[in-house]
């Protein structure tokens, strides 16, 4: 499974190269009404359920329509989603809204709001008028786009830059309309993006005065500060709106972002996705998922200890030092599944027929019940359930220096599961390319992280328990 079938999208280049563009994105208006449309549509579906099988709509379904679209705030625009990864967010948003419905419903014992019929309805119609009200943006927007974009021009045809225009030429939430750009450079040492040349940086000003250009993207390398200082000050008596696109996309950004520390804009290159509130929603889930779970698999556990314990001589729990958030080391735990502990400079990882693994271990390693106890290592705040698999710190010391980026998924705690072992690449790393697949998708959690992203590979991960992991040995 590769990764644009699970994000369910190919990125679009402007999505890859700017990160930092997308709260200008959300801050638009069309992206704004497509942001709220999942949440009224929710609502609204629940309330026609209500009035179509009660002939009214009374309070209690009045209510639950207000906390399903408070629940839903802040929406997502999804006017740059293909059509497939559209109905899937729709669907999975809608699916956990139930949930959460069905839990409010038995909690309070107000199963009466809802005979069978209306279930159903309510079921259907929130995720139809979602559907159905995305489409109808995505009809409405280009005439009204057409009509009412603004003029853009590009400072400095910089590669990031030709990335840009091309998104602002085709994106619906975008409504500029580009009409070319202004470099002093000869034509053979800028980007070749077709579009027209329209003069050399000293007629800029004079040329948006006399268009009304709306919009001006400065993309120069930030090396040019003191021609952009210039140019800034000859345009201080337009009306035009200025952008400037640094040329920090040059680098592979994790969580890109602009914050103001001091009052001062400051540019995040890689940061954690885990700070905030998302730092206080990943570890309550963790939390709360990791003890319910061991709760629930206590006599499971049991045993399995008893298992290990009588089919092998050993310990029954393996303990291994690995590198955990922020590259401290830590202890995770096992369930002994080979005749040895290895815990030293050197780790053979293990291999298929491998002769260190027990009958017993290798019926743990292939339904990956030998993981068990790292639930344990999730409430000592070592881990999380769901992120980058550690590996030995020997593996660690070996893989970092042979791929770039490689500590970079250590900006977050490891998982028990991941975005790499439900996409096909759990078991041996024999070779290079194996490991950096690996690391790709690790960065991608940590590029693409949300809630619902966890979910989505918690289930993805029992569905694999379930039909059993041949990639396991």
């Amino acid at each position: 499974m590769d990764k644009q079938s699970f994000f369910s999208q190919q990125p679009h280049p402007a999505q890859q190269l700017s990160p930092l563009l997308r709260p200008a994105r959300r801050a638009g208006v069309a992206a704004s009404v497509s942001a709220l449309t999942d949440p009224a549509a929710f609502a609204l579906g629940m309330l026609c359920a209500a009035l179509l099988v009660q002939g009214r709509v009374g309070l209690p379904a009045v209510l639950l329509a207000a906390l399903v679209f408070a629940c839903n705030l802040p929406g997502r625009s999804r006017l740059e989603d293909s059509l497939p990864a559209l109905f899937s967010a729709i669907i999975w948003r809608w699916l956990l809204n139930v949930a959460a419905l069905a839990a409010l419903v038995r909690l309070f014992g107000v199963a009466g709001v809802f005979g069978h019929p209306h279930l159903e309805l309510a079921l259907a119609l929130p995720p139809l008028f979602a559907v159905l009200g995305q489409l109808l943006l995505r009809l409405v927007l280009p005439p009204l786009r057409a009509r009412f974009a603004q003029e853009a021009i590009f400072i400095g045809l910089t590669a990031h830059g030709e990335v840009l225009a091309r998104y602002l030429a085709c994106s619906p939430s975008a409504a500029c309309r580009v009409l070319g750009f202004f470099d002093d450079r000869p034509s053979e040492r800028t980007a070749h993006s077709g579009l027209p040349r329209l003069g050399k940086m000293a007629e800029v000003a004079q040329y948006v005065r006399e268009h009304h250009v709306g919009h001006i993207y400065i993309t120069l390398a930030m090396s040019s500060q003191p021609r952009i200082l210039q140019l800034l000050d000859a345009l201080r008596d337009t009306t035009a709106s200025i952008h400037f696109v640094p040329d920090v996309f040059v680098t592979d950004l994790i969580q890109g972002r602009i914050e103001t520390v001091g009052g001062m804009p400051v540019i995040a290159v890689c940061d954690s996705p885990f700070v905030g509130w998302n730092a206080l929603l990943k570890r309550g889930s963790d939390l709360v998922l990791a003890s319910l779970i061991l709760v629930l698999i206590s006599v499971p556990m049991l045993l399995i200890a008893l298992g290990v314990k009588l089919t092998s001589p050993g310990p029954v729990v393996f303990r291994q030092r690995r590198y955990g958030l922020d590259g401290h080391e830590i202890v995770v735990y096992k369930f002994r599944s080979m005749t040895v502990c290895e815990d030293g400079g050197q780790i053979r990882q293990a291999s298929r027929n491998d002769q260190r693994v027990t009958r017993f271990g290798a019926f743990l390693r292939r339904t990956s019940l030998d993981e068990l106890p790292q639930f344990i290592n999730v409430l000592q705040g070592r881990m999380s359930i769901v992120g980058p698999r550690p590996h030995a710190i020997a593996h660690n010391e070996a893989y970092r220096k042979l791929i770039k980026g490689y500590m970079v998924r250590h900006k977050v705690r490891p998982g028990i599961t991941g975005l790499a072992q439900v996409s096909g690449c759990r078991g041996e790393t024999d070779t290079l390319d194996k490991m950096r697949r690996r690391i790709d998708y690790d960065l991608d959690y940590l590029r693409h992280w949300s809630l619902l992203l966890d979910i989505k590979i918690i289930l993805r991960t029992v569905l694999t328990v379930v039909g059993g992991d041949k990639q396991a040995y």
